[in-house]
């Protein structure tokens, strides 16, 4: 760590230098790290308002290609996470009618998040789909989005009025933020009842945008027959309305993936103190995080739905067969808890690791009429792990675009002694010998390792 933001480090440092617990050399790392970007600022050569970083003003910051950046990382971080019998996109009609509900709907603040400058310009989710329907009618649903209170009757009279329902749910900073943690994973107050109320009123199924930086047990919505399209849009940014409504008006394709694994509230039953990631069945304790986990998920790491059917394919791997058996004198250690064996990746070295690399190239299809952007996520599992292995690992993402029927490949470059390994009950990284298995989607491919 370069930066800390308290003062752990300059209570603590020195003491645990002088105990041999702490490197100098990685002290002079972070003061390199930190003084070479000041450098590269000019803070050094005199006065800082006469160098070329000295005077950015809003014309710079706020200029057209960081809005559009702004814009572009909002689609981009956009999650699909349900759409029932396609309802979306919704029709760019001038005849529609629509009604926007919820507390986020017309907030700009909410989009923000922590620690953010001032936005050039907001456009919120309401404003977003006026956009598209100029007399949409908004209503707030609660009064605020803890929602301690709702007006239930006036948001199902609207529901009832009109074509289609979008309702801007989820959480903000009164909420969740640094030395603010939640307590519960449901959302806040009357959130869920006022979402089911109008969802029964609505002429057609609702469409519920969630706005949060973590994840909200919506198990009751992912199965609810009257919620046809869900979207998680995170803390978007300044753009981030403009982006939910392209989404949801079909001018762009959603491509995003949840990048933590999301709970049920059960899980909150669990203490946060217990860091534990590896499951423990005989105390029912599940384990952490997409690699260890194994208890029931709202939605899991990586989910995420687009407009585009999308398959795959390992178009080639250079070498599916690792023999390290002639390349090390270092001895096999056998496993206690099965027949294989295992070597330290620290043993192996650096070299012969590099040296055993090969590469993977998968080739995505997209049978969809629309472009899109598609992360492809590339993991690897053991085809018969031990207690305490991973159940799997992302060993390689990456985002392609590709136009509607066509096909695209993305090439990875495997490191079997960073890829394939894990954590033993000594804390020591190790490559076990025998069959592992990279995925993609719903696809397999087999790697042997020998020793």
């Amino acid at each position: 760590m370069d930066v800390d933001c308290g003062s752990y480090l300059q209570n603590h440092t020195k003491k645990a230098v002088q105990q041999k617990k702490l490197d100098v050399a990685q002290i002079d790392r972070a003061l390199h790290n930190l003084f070479a970007v000041r450098m590269r600022l000019g803070l050094f050569d005199g006065d800082p308002t006469k160098r070329p970083f000295g005077n950015i003003g809003a014309d710079q910051v706020c200029s057209q290609d960081h809005q559009d950046l702004a814009l572009d990382a909002a689609r981009d971080g956009i999650v699909l996470l349900k759409n029932s019998a396609r309802l979306l996109p919704l029709p760019k009609s001038k005849t529609i009618s629509l009604a926007v509900i919820g507390p986020n709907a017309n907030s700009a603040a909410m989009l923000i998040g922590n620690y953010a400058g001032p936005p050039c310009k907001t456009i919120t989710p309401l404003q977003g789909l006026q956009g598209y329907v100029n007399n949409a009618i908004y209503h707030p649903g609660c009064n605020a989005v803890n929602c301690t209170s709702a007006n239930f009757d006036e948001a199902v009279a609207i529901a009832k009025k009109v074509d289609y329902v979008v309702l801007v749910m989820g959480l903000d900073q009164t909420q969740e933020k640094e030395e603010l943690d939640r307590t519960s994973l449901q959302l806040p107050g009357k959130q869920q009842q006022l979402i089911t109320s109008v969802a029964r009123a609505a002429k057609k199924p609702v469409v519920l945008v969630l706005l949060s930086g973590g994840p909200v047990d919506i198990t009751w919505a992912k199965y609810d027959s009257k919620i046809g399209g869900i979207l998680w849009a995170g803390y978007p940014g300044e753009a981030g309305g403009l982006a939910v409504a392209e989404i949801i008006f079909g001018d762009h394709n959603p491509g995003g993936r949840v990048p933590i694994t999301w709970y049920p509230q059960d899980f909150t039953k669990i203490p946060m103190t217990d860091m534990r990631m590896r499951p423990q069945p005989s105390s029912g304790y599940p384990g952490r995080t997409y690699r260890f986990y194994k208890g029931p998920k709202v939605y899991e790491f990586g989910y995420g739905l687009s407009y585009s059917a999308h398959s795959y394919e390992f178009a080639s791997v250079s070498n599916d067969k690792l023999d390290f058996s002639l390349s090390s004198s270092v001895d096999k250690v056998e496993n206690s808890d099965s027949a294989a064996g295992y070597r330290l990746v620290s043993e192996l070295g650096e070299e012969l690791c590099k040296a055993k690399s090969f590469s993977v190239t998968v080739g995505v299809r997209n049978h969809g009429d629309m472009a899109g952007k598609h992360s492809v996520l590339l993991f690897v599992r053991q085809e018969k792990p031990r207690n305490g292995n991973p159940v799997k690992q992302l060993v390689g993402f990456s985002s392609v675009k590709i136009n509607g029927g066509e096909k695209a490949e993305v090439q990875f470059v495997l490191n079997p002694c960073e890829h394939f390994s894990s954590g033993n009950e000594d804390g020591l990284m190790v490559l076990e010998e025998g069959s592992h298995v990279l995925l993609v989607g719903d696809v397999e491919y087999p790697i042997h390792v020998a020793f």
